[in-house]
């Protein structure tokens, strides 16, 4: 009841002091989600899922627009398919992904709790949920899948994969929105005014806060909003519509490699890749390497074409 006055008085008064430290409205915003949207009978529906499915969504939304928009020429039927094949690549690479960048030894000794969400002790069989996705699994297997569908449809390559990639980064908000309510991967601990408690971070009561980075509104902003009205912006330009690949590897390698200093690290890996860098980091600098060498390449063809 006391926990439930404080917040009360926060958003009342807008602001409150508690030991000394005075917290606004912002640094208690997580403490109102607990990462559950409805609940159908004893089945919760997280809404972390649910913005999958807002994701799907806009996606769709952007590639269909789009294609009408600049006559690209894709038939419903073909899209559909193409999208199907991307959900598909996306679920499954992002979780292949976390277990393989992330967590492969475990997992090699677990190999039921892969794609299985239960785990299997003595005292029996447990729900425990599936739980780590990786975004650059994510992304791989997006790609992969994004070319069976191109093939298997007839589809023109370059329009179509460069058509794809310019709607990922509107959909990707949605997920890191949906981290935020989950209150996972918030970041370092900061005593900047920004800072948010985040319950689930277990390492400090409402009544003496630890804040931390809240590091997944800063990837929404800049990997999502941002980088796609540049993405948007750059689309303009007939020769950037055959750069969005490129583009979107830089863009977002560059905003994610930022943002990871800010971003607490997975516990079991820290900071002890080259350089010192995260797991995240070390990721995105490959993003950036491969989008500025398909940059590099696609501009010379494109050159010797002309001549």
């Amino acid at each position: 009841m006391q926990c439930l006055s404080i917040i009360g008085l926060v958003f009342l008064n807008h602001k409150v002091r508690i030991n000394k430290i005075e917290l606004s409205w912002w640094n208690l915003i997580p403490s109102h989600f607990d990462g559950i949207a409805i609940q159908l009978g004893s089945f919760p529906v997280h809404w972390y899922g649910l913005m999958y499915l807002f994701a799907f969504a806009t996606c769709y939304v952007v590639i269909t627009k789009t294609n009408k928009k600049e006559n690209i020429g894709l038939s419903k039927e073909q899209i559909d398919n193409f999208f199907t094949w991307i959900i598909a690549g996306i679920i499954i690479g992002a979780r292949l992904g976390y277990v393989f960048f992330y967590q492969p030894a475990y997992y090699l000794s677990h190999l039921s709790e892969i794609f299985l969400p239960f785990r299997m002790d003595a005292a029996g069989f447990h729900f425990t949920g599936i739980s780590g996705m990786s975004y650059h699994g994510g992304l791989i297997g997006a790609v992969t899948f994004a070319c069976i569908a191109i093939k298997r449809n007839k589809m023109p390559f370059a329009e179509t994969i460069n058509l794809g990639f310019f709607a990922v980064p509107l959909g990707y908000t949605w997920g890191r929105w949906g981290n935020f309510v989950n209150g996972e991967l918030f970041g370092e601990i900061t005593t900047s005014p920004i800072g948010m408690w985040f319950p689930q971070a277990h390492d400090s009561p409402i009544t003496q806060p630890i804040l931390h980075h809240p590091s997944q509104l800063y990837e929404m902003v800049f990997e999502g909003i941002v980088l796609f009205s540049i993405l948007y912006l750059l689309r303009k330009k007939a020769f950037f519509r055959y750069q969005m690949v490129s583009c979107y590897l830089i863009g977002y390698g560059v905003f994610r490699f930022c943002i990871e200093f800010f971003r607490r690290p997975d516990i079991h890996l820290g900071r002890l890749d080259l350089l010192g860098m995260s797991r995240g980091q070390t990721l995105c600098s490959l993003m950036i390497i491969a989008g500025i060498t398909l940059f590099i390449i696609t501009y010379k063809k494109s050159k010797s074409k002309k001549l």
